[in-house]
């Protein structure tokens, strides 16, 4: 089992995560309700494709642009659609 925390708070949790780049991707579904705020933050990557964010609002305090996910990632990453990742101090153990 692959767990997500952050600000002392366990945010996803899943048996099936896919790693790309060291990076691990869980559904969507996995993640804690309640905890992802829409970013206005877009990125682009050459062989994934366009990637979004949210911000992850835990116990009060706010983590901007913590987790993306590519909503119409290009072939060569379809695998990762539906899923999203997690960074800026989020720890990923499992």
């Amino acid at each position: 089992m692959v767990e997500a925390r952050w600000n002392g708070k366990l945010i996803a949790q899943s048996d099936d995560t896919v790693v790309v780049e060291g990076n691990h991707y869980f559904p969507a579904e996995s993640v804690v309700e309640g905890i992802l705020r829409p970013s206005e933050t877009k990125s682009v990557c050459g062989w994934k494709g366009e990637a979004s964010y949210y911000s992850l609002d835990v116990n009060g305090a706010v983590n901007e642009d913590a987790a993306w996910f590519y909503p119409d990632p290009l072939p060569e990453a379809a695998n990762i659609k539906g899923r999203l990742a997690f960074w800026k101090g989020v720890s990923v153990e499992g």
